[in-house]
């Protein structure tokens, strides 16, 4: 009976992906037009999930714990995470704002400063600090490594000095947002290097993300600059629609009414595990473009190949540059690197080293590790998706990662400010 049962069940089931196939319902006939594939639930992906697999906002999200099961997804008790955050399951990290998880936007906090020398205003967020308490009250990102970011004599993080008010008066760093965006992409196949590329947004030479309070602790606090120089009537873009030489780039909306802005998150990898981050700035301006981010020449002051030794402030960030791209038509499920990121202007789907709840070394200032698949590797078939910082130098202890041109691999020299927002397993 179970066998009869089985071939039925694999008979209904041939017999809806054909008829999903050809454009029709499970139930209409081949000359019916009113009753399409669109029109059949049966023949749509589930929600947040496109037909190739993983989101709309990455190829990454998991599918839900349902499929291949008898019962809906509603049946189903809370992710262990929620029990226990180290656990499996989805755990928002960045809990200072609301996550769209398929929209793949956070809407965070938006503040106002200004500049000491010339009260020009400074709207910034808040992301991540080296105050441990702070971090947990405000729903930010913890980072011990943050305090060794900067030193004497650098601009590797400005000062900044809290009013009474709350205001924080910064006694540096400029952002224009007014340069358009531009990336060229190079000829097939190799897409990356792009033959031009300009970021959409420049910081001046003593611009960084990071930020002292000299007279509150000296904690050391992540806070990007979103728009500068601007009054809040200029910025009001609550519904969206923004105007992109007024605000950062990664901007979907933002409000100083209601002191919220909405921006877009990137999709990744950590340690096997899909997560989203939110790309701010970069040092160098090749890399800034292509992230779509802050030209921030300060953060080139972060002493960087070093990750995980004693002082470091950063971690390791896997980039390829010559990974797998998508067909002409189509979509390839190994897509991954910055030639597809080129070509397609889709998450490079990046792998990052430790997150919260997964590693106790986090920083939000990634050291950016260039690898390249060696021809060996590509005729061999081992070129595909890479998830884990293991996995990637196993790859590279074998040959068939090296860096670019056949050179060692290990740090580019670029530095991305890369706060982790969301796990989803």
């Amino acid at each position: 009976m179970k066998t009869i049962r089985s071939q039925l069940v694999a008979t209904a089931l041939l017999a809806l992906l054909a008829a999903c196939a050809k454009g029709q319902g499970a139930n209409s006939s081949a000359s019916s037009s009113s009753n399409s594939k669109d029109d059949d639930p049966r023949c749509k992906p589930a929600p947040g999930l496109n037909p190739q697999g993983g989101s709309a906002t990455g190829e990454i999200q998991p599918a839900p714990a349902s499929v291949g099961t008898d019962i809906p997804v509603t049946y189903f008790g809370p992710p262990p995470s929620e029990v226990q955050k180290e656990l499996i399951g989805p755990y928002q990290l960045l809990k200072a704002g609301k996550m769209d998880q398929d929209k793949g936007t956070i809407t965070l906090p938006l503040y106002q400063g200004k500049i000491r020398s010339t009260g020009a205003k400074v709207w910034y967020i808040l992301t991540d600090t080296d105050d441990a308490g702070n971090a947990a009250a405000l729903g930010l990102n913890f980072s011990a490594k943050l305090t060794y970011a900067g030193s004497a004599g650098t601009n590797a993080v400005r000062s900044a000095t809290l009013e009474k008010d709350g205001t924080l008066i910064f006694e540096g760093g400029t952002v224009d947002f007014s340069p358009i965006r531009n990336v060229t992409a190079g000829d097939a196949p190799n897409y990356f290097p792009p033959k031009a590329a300009s970021p959409g947004s420049v910081g001046d030479a003593a611009y960084s993300p990071l930020v002292r309070i000299v007279n509150s602790g000296g904690h050391i606090y992540n806070a990007p600059i979103v728009a500068f120089n601007v009054d809040a009537a200029a910025i009001d873009f609550c519904a969206g629609n923004p105007d992109y030489s007024k605000v950062h780039d990664k901007v979907v909306s933002i409000c100083p009414s209601t002191q919220l802005v909405t921006l877009k998150l990137f999709p990744g990898f950590s340690f096997g595990r899909p997560v989203q981050y939110l790309s701010m700035e970069a040092n160098d301006p090749v890399v800034a473009a292509l992230e779509d981010v802050t030209l921030a020449p300060g953060l080139g002051d972060v002493l960087i190949g070093h990750d995980d030794g004693a002082f470091s402030a950063v971690e390791r960030l896997f980039a390829f540059a010559n990974g797998p791209v998508n067909p002409a038509s189509g979509t390839n499920p190994q897509r991954q690197g910055l030639s597809s990121a080129v070509k397609d202007g889709r998450s490079p789907l990046n792998v990052l080293g430790g997150i919260p709840t997964v590693a106790t070394d986090y920083s939000p200032l990634w050291d950016v590790n260039l690898a390249e698949w060696t021809q060996a590797a590509i005729d061999k078939g081992y070129r595909s998706r890479l998830t884990e910082e293991f996995q990637v130098l196993g790859f590279v202890a074998k040959g068939w990662l090296t860096g670019p041109g056949g050179k060692k691999f290990g740090s580019s020299g670029a530095i991305v400010n890369c706060p982790i927002v969301f796990r989803f397993l």
